[in-house]
């Protein structure tokens, strides 16, 4: 496969750490200094769907097909107000009438668009498809306690999306999962039954984070290593190492582990936080339209998430 569009969309009200500081224990260089973000953007009188549309709408313009050119999408999405129908399907009424493709949420937390991409080559590679609409579309800020730091300080919300079509530029792809849910998990209640009025109180996002330091940068160095030596690549020969952005500390840790510059490692976080499994789209739409990616670049994609699951790709743009 190969991407031949992206696109990207983030909410209106951007908080700064100044302005956390002004109802949580903390400040500005207290969070900055242990994650490296700066400012964030949070969803308030927009919304999430509306996010994802103008996302895809943006990459199905920048891949020059038409909306009924789309044969598939899929939506990386962790959690959303709708339970049911998909926010796929919501995206897809969004694109109008002339969109009638298929269409699937996955929920592979921060690492989703690594999944997606794995989907999507297989639909390609055996002819299911011939243009797919990926849109990562997330709204972690939704699961925090705002009464504490530890992880509300950590998120923004976003949303990325690319199209691919055939091709050979996807050179290595990887995925992965252990099962380690009590590392980091939301947790929302269902409705009671005459049959089952078990208690089940709503829990905000839990997150052990030097569990999830630790495991984050030994599963995607992990990742990015399998991939190199399966493709017989030298690390310095990776134009830029796009990672999941979720901290800035673990984003230096993989960078001087692969001992490469910082340069290689764009970052995004300082502005929009953790956006979850939009970050990597988000960050390719922004590199894209910026010029900064051109033709032939050698590509590593490392994104890891609850669960815990992992992915990787090695592409040629």
């Amino acid at each position: 496969m190969k991407i031949i569009g992206t696109g990207s969309a983030l909410p209106e009200k951007e908080v700064s750490n100044d302005m956390l500081a002004g109802f949580l224990d903390t400040s500005d260089e207290w969070i900055s200094t242990r994650t490296g973000i700066h400012t964030r953007r949070l969803l308030s009188s927009d919304n999430l769907g509306d996010l994802a549309i103008t996302a895809a709408k943006a990459a199905i313009e920048s891949a020059g097909v038409n909306v009924n050119d789309i044969d598939y999408i899929i939506c990386s999405n962790v959690a959303n107000n709708y339970v049911t129908p998909s926010l796929s399907t919501i995206i897809q009424g969004g694109l109008g009438d002339e969109c009638s493709s298929p269409c699937m949420d996955l929920n592979g937390a921060c690492a989703g668009f690594l999944y997606a991409i794995d989907i999507a080559e297989a639909f390609l590679a055996t002819d299911r498809a011939k243009n797919i609409l990926i849109v990562c579309a997330e709204e972690p800020t939704k699961f925090c306690d705002w009464h504490e730091r530890e992880t509300s300080v950590l998120f923004g919300d976003g949303a990325g999306a690319v199209v691919v079509t055939g091709g050979d530029n996807l050179l290595a792809r990887r995925v992965t999962a252990k099962s380690l849910k009590d590392v980091i998990y939301y947790k929302r209640p269902l409705e009671n039954t005459p049959y089952d009025r078990s208690s089940q109180d709503q829990k905000t996002l839990v997150m052990k984070g030097h569990d999830v330091f630790r495991m984050a940068v030994r599963s995607s160095m992990n990742d990015i290593n399998t991939l190199l030596e399966e493709q017989h690549v030298n690390p310095d020969d990776v134009k830029y190492y796009l990672l999941h952005q979720a901290n800035m500390r673990i984003i230096d840790s993989i960078r001087e582990h692969l001992n490469q510059p910082v340069e290689k490692f764009p970052t995004n976080l300082q502005r929009y936080g953790n956006t979850s499994s939009a970050s990597i789209p988000i960050l390719i739409d922004e590199l894209v339209r910026g010029g900064k990616i051109q033709e032939g670049d050698l590509l590593m994609l490392s994104a890891f998430g609850a669960g815990f699951v992992t992915g990787g790709a090695l592409m040629r743009w």
